[in-house]
């Protein structure tokens, strides 16, 4: 989508130098671009923070499921929270500067500039992602704190010292470790293994309230600019959605129209040609008719005009010798 932007924004950019009567538009071009690749830039970093805390999650993991401290995982697990960390101040830096930019331009310019919009837009759409991330890795950071509070609970009930959740609550927050050792016997390598098992969960817990305390205030920050923002991010998205359905069905649309049309065109071909073949059957019968009328009807005698010729010369001769007996008798 962003490069489509940019493409669309090179294209208005060559026009724009093509005119000198329009300088702005050129000027508008080349900040819009400049925008898209810090939106870019943000997208990124965003999505940095995300793998991290994925990577975070597995470090929680392999970090209880170890019986023994491991200070490499530790080591790790310590870099990708200080990366976390740097990350986010750096997008939340950018974000600010991007708010502080709209804020400025809405009052210099108003609130229905195209580009305005779309930026107020990308803005929101980043925020947004921004705290879905945050909120995950606060989440995950809660997490392993209830599961190290569980650890040490679990390790307290092996070394022989029952404590309530909420006895054990003031102790994890009291952040002396040594409350936890007191009246444990560690004369034997097991009880100082365990011992050793709840300091360093204990320390994990600092650690990570710690964090919550530092990131505290630039995510309810963030949250609740996303919650301002949160309507307007809604209706885009639902404008979004239903634009996409509504381009779906019109491809459908589109290809019931070519069915339509191909069985249409089918069925003329079919009608023509059926046609063709009534005509040729017709055409057929009537020529079968016709010769059969023919051959039925009856030929006239052929008289033969010699034989005529003949004929009528007898009759004329008779006639002449009956004239001449006449006469003669009249003598």
């Amino acid at each position: 989508m962003t490069k489509d932007r940019l493409s669309a924004l090179k294209a208005a950019q060559s026009e724009d130098e093509q005119d000198d009567d329009m300088p702005v538009e050129t000027g508008n071009a080349q900040y819009m671009e400049e925008f898209f690749e810090q939106v870019e830039e943000i997208r990124g970093s965003v999505d940095l923070i995300a793998n991290n805390v994925e990577e975070v999650k597995k470090k929680h993991s392999a970090i209880l499921s170890n019986p023994v401290n491991d200070p490499k995982t530790k080591e790790e697990l310590d870099e990708l929270m200080a990366s976390i960390k740097r990350t986010a101040n750096k997008v939340r830096g950018k974000l600010k500067l991007i708010e502080n930019a709209i804020e400025h331009d809405e009052q210099s310019a108003g609130s229905g500039n195209a580009d305005l919009r779309i930026r107020k837009t990308q803005h929101s759409t980043l925020s947004r992602r921004f705290v879905e991330v945050m909120t995950d890795y606060n989440k995950t950071q809660t997490d392993y704190r209830e599961r190290c509070k569980g650890r040490i609970q679990r390790q307290l009930d092996i070394a022989g010292k029952q404590v309530g959740d909420e006895d054990l609550e003031e102790m994890i927050e009291s952040g002396n470790p040594g409350v936890f050792t007191q009246g444990i016997i560690t004369d034997t390598q097991q009880a100082k293994q365990t011992l050793a098992d709840i300091e360093a969960r204990h320390n994990d817990i600092m650690k990570l309230e710690s964090s919550i305390r530092e990131l505290h205030d630039m995510f309810m920050d963030m949250a609740m600019l996303v919650e301002s923002q949160g309507e307007m991010v809604d209706r885009i998205e639902y404008n979004v959605e239903h634009a996409k359905e509504f381009v779906d069905r019109a491809v459908a649309d589109t290809k019931k129209a070519v069915q339509y049309q191909s069985k249409a065109r089918r069925k003329k071909i079919c009608v023509f040609i059926t046609v063709i073949v009534l005509l040729l059957i017709i055409i057929l019968i009537i020529i079968i008719w016709v010769a059969t009328a023919n051959a039925s009807t009856p030929s006239l005698p052929k008289v033969d005009v010699d034989q005529q010729s003949s004929s009528r010369n007898g009759r004329v001769k008779d006639n002449r010798e009956t004239a001449r007996e006449r006469v003669i008798s009249a003598f």
